[in-house]
C-alpha cells in the first residue's frame, strides 16, 4: 500500500468516527428518520472504500 492509500485510509477512519458519533447522537434524537438513513449509508459506502483500498 502506497502512502497516498494510507493517508486516504486515515482521513476516511476519521470521517467514519466522526459520522458514528453523528449517528448515535440522530438516534437518541430522532428528530428526520432520513438523517438516520443518510448517515447509515455514508457509513457503509467509507468503509467500503476502504476495504477497496486495503485490498488494493
Amino acid at each position: 500500500m502506497d502512502k497516498k492509500a494510507q493517508k486516504k485510509i486515515d482521513v476516511l477512519r476519521h470521517r467514519l468516527t466522526k459520522l458514528r458519533q453523528q449517528l448515535a447522537g440522530a438516534k437518541t434524537q430522532m428528530d428526520d428518520v432520513e438523517e438516520v438513513r443518510r448517515l447509515e449509508q455514508d457509513i457503509a459506502s467509507a468503509e467500503a472504500e476502504v476495504e477497496k483500498l486495503k485490498a488494493s
